[in-house]
């Protein structure tokens, strides 16, 4: 048997981390977002040969560090099925280290098609308790759409979607790492964000509050360089707001009409390799 889901990204609407906990994790406060950039997992039963992976992308590993891999072992082992022998193949569209959950979104679009191959008829709530054992933005991954995200990430709430939009990405040729920029938060804090006004306006629908309060408190820890430029194109083009997503590097920037939307896309190209023009989508894995 052989399924295909398409997996969707991500983007932080907000990002504000609002203490460390005790386990040395921090707690989060953030508005996320699936867009219509997607990945397409396609998982095959076999007769042998255990979890074997590939990809068209030849920068990301194909074995046990892949989160792919770690989802499809958490799968089997909260089933506890013993026939563990499949094929995973990760056709990459999301730009990988980029702050858009791509590789969230291949596990749990492994997740997803592992619970139809094997029939199991796992609840949301199931799948998402699997999700969470291999990364944070799993279980938002597996369920999409508009959500409030608390603690790690994992506490979901389900909120009104966004309205129809226009969302390009651009993601500039660097990586970012962010262990480094948590330890920033742990020795400094930062200012935090308008949590409360967000959350009533992403709460009652409110398209224009919700774009007026959009932020990430990692723009105050991370340094990107070309942060500031691309939102100069983004706003020069009409975008009604504009943000880093994740820890970075990727900006995004949301449009009322496609016209602009896509002016800015074409000069974005013109510096950046990586640009993409979506929209909200309602849910994060998709069955093909």
């Amino acid at each position: 048997m052989k399924v295909t889901y398409k997996a969707a990204a991500k983007i932080n609407l907000m990002l504000d981390i609002i203490a460390t906990l005790p386990n040395g994790y921090h707690s989060l406060f953030m508005v996320m977002q699936s867009v219509s950039l997607f990945d397409k997992i396609t998982v095959e039963k076999t007769s042998d040969g255990g979890i074997v992976l590939s990809s068209n992308e030849p920068a990301i590993p194909c074995d046990e560090t892949n989160i792919a891999h770690k989802a499809a072992v958490a799968f089997y082992n909260f089933t506890e099925i013993e026939d563990r022998n499949i094929s995973i193949h990760i056709e990459k569209h999301i730009p990988f280290a980029a702050g858009l959950a791509g590789g969230s979104a291949d596990g749990a679009g492994v997740i997803a098609a592992l619970n139809e191959i094997y029939e199991t008829g796992l609840t949301e709530r199931e799948l998402c308790a699997i999700g969470v054992k291999v990364g944070a933005d799993v279980p938002f991954c597996l369920t999409g759409g508009t959500r409030l995200a608390q603690n790690i990430g994992e506490v979901l709430s389900p909120l009104p979607d966004l309205k129809d939009c226009y969302i390009v990405l651009a993601k500039p040729d660097i990586g970012v790492a962010t262990g480094p920029a948590y330890a920033e938060f742990d020795k400094h804090g930062v200012r935090h964000l308008d949590t409360g006004s967000m959350l009533f306006a992403a709460a009652n629908g409110d398209f224009e509050a919700v774009c007026a309060k959009t932020g990430n408190v990692f723009e105050q820890l991370i340094e990107v360089p070309q942060r500031v430029p691309i939102k100069s194109v983004m706003y020069e083009n009409g975008a009604v707001c504009a943000c880093m997503s994740g820890s970075g590097p990727t900006v995004f920037g949301i449009f009322n009409e496609k016209e602009n939307a896509e002016k800015a896309m074409e000069q974005l190209k013109e510096k950046y390799s990586q640009v993409y023009l979506c929209q909200p989508v309602n849910s994060g894995v998709i069955k093909e």
